[in-house]
C-alpha cells in the first residue's frame, strides 16, 4: 500500500504545475492525502477532481480560498468529515476515510505564524484534537493521519532550530504536544521510524532562496497507530519536482487495503 500526503498550497496552483501528471506516474499508489486545497469542490480542477478514476472525498473551508483537505482513494470508501469541533470543521481540516479495520486522515492543523491571534487558536486546535486522537486510538482500528502538522518535533526536523525555539511551528508548548502524541498515546512518526538522517525537510520558505539552500522544515507527517507503522518499509521526500512551497511525503505498507 502507498500513501502520500501534500500540502498543496492551493490545489488550482498545483494543478498547474503538473500535479495530476505526476500522480499518474507515480503510480501505483492506493491513497493520496492533500492539505491547503483552498477550492471549493467545484471550483477543483477537472484533471484533480479524481485523477486516474479514483475515488475522491473533499472538504472544503466555508471561507473561500482557505484551507481545506481532501483524499483520493482507489475505491469507494466510507468518510467523516471534521472531527466534532464546532470553531475548526468549518475550516475544511479533517477528513477522515475507512478501509475496514484501517482508517487514514488527511489533516490540516492551523499555523500560528501570522499574528497571535492564529497561534492562539493554534493552540486550541491541538487541546481539541488531543482528546479525537485518543478516541482514534481507543477505538481499535489501526490508523494513519497525514498531513502538515505545522510542528518540527526536534532539532533534526528544521535547519536553523536555535534561532526558531521562539517561532511558531518550533514553540516548545508545540513541541511538548508532539512529543505527548508519540509518547502517551503511542503513535509513530511512521518516517523517523525509517529514516533517522538530518536535513529531510518537507516545508522550504519562500523567502531568501530557502529551496535552494534546503533551509526546511520537516511538518508534514504520516503518523501511525503502532501496529500499521511496523508495516511500513520505505519512505520518501519527493523533491524532483515541485507543485507547491511542500514536498510530497510517500511511504509505503507492507499491506493491502
Amino acid at each position: 500500500m502507498r500513501v502520500i500526503t501534500l500540502n498543496v498550497n492551493g490545489i488550482r496552483s498545483a494543478e498547474r504545475k503538473g500535479l495530476a501528471r505526476w500522480l499518474a506516474r507515480v503510480e501505483p499508489w492506493d491513497v493520496a492525502c492533500l492539505q491547503e486545497i483552498r477550492a471549493a469542490q467545484e471550483h477543483v480542477p477537472r484533471a484533480l477532481a479524481a485523477p486516474r478514476k479514483s475515488h475522491a472525498v473533499f472538504h472544503p473551508a466555508t471561507r473561500k480560498g482557505y484551507s481545506g483537505v481532501a483524499v483520493y482513494t482507489r475505491r469507494p470508501i466510507a468518510s467523516r468529515l471534521g472531527f466534532g469541533s464546532a470553531e475548526f470543521d468549518p475550516e475544511g481540516r479533517y477528513v477522515e476515510v475507512d478501509f475496514g479495520t484501517l482508517s487514514i486522515v488527511s489533516v490540516y492543523f492551523p499555523s500560528g505564524s501570522s499574528s497571535p491571534a492564529r497561534q492562539a487558536a493554534k493552540f486550541r486546535f491541538l487541546a481539541s484534537f488531543l482528546p479525537h486522537l485518543k478516541q482514534l486510538r481507543d477505538a481499535g482500528r489501526e490508523v494513519i493521519l497525514c498531513g502538515d502538522w505545522n510542528i518540527a518535533h526536534q532539532p533534526i526536523d528544521l535547519k536553523n532550530w536555535r534561532g526558531n525555539q521562539k517561532n511558531s511551528g518550533f514553540l516548545p508548548e508545540e513541541r511538548a504536544w508532539l512529543s505527548q502524541v508519540f509518547d502517551e498515546l503511542g503513535f509513530v512518526d511512521v518516517f523517523r521510524r525509517i529514516n533517522q538522517e538530518a536535513e529531510q525537510y518537507t516545508w522550504w520558505s519562500n523567502r531568501g532562496r530557502a529551496w535552494a539552500k534546503n533551509v526546511g522544515w520537516r511538518i508534514d507527517y504520516q503518523i501511525a497507530t503502532p501496529g500499521i507503522a511496523a508495516k511500513a518499509h520505505s519512505a520518501m521526500i519527493y523533491k524532483n519536482r515541485r507543485f507547491s512551497d511542500h514536498a510530497p511525503l510517500i511511504i509505503d505498507y507492507d499491506c493491502a487495503l
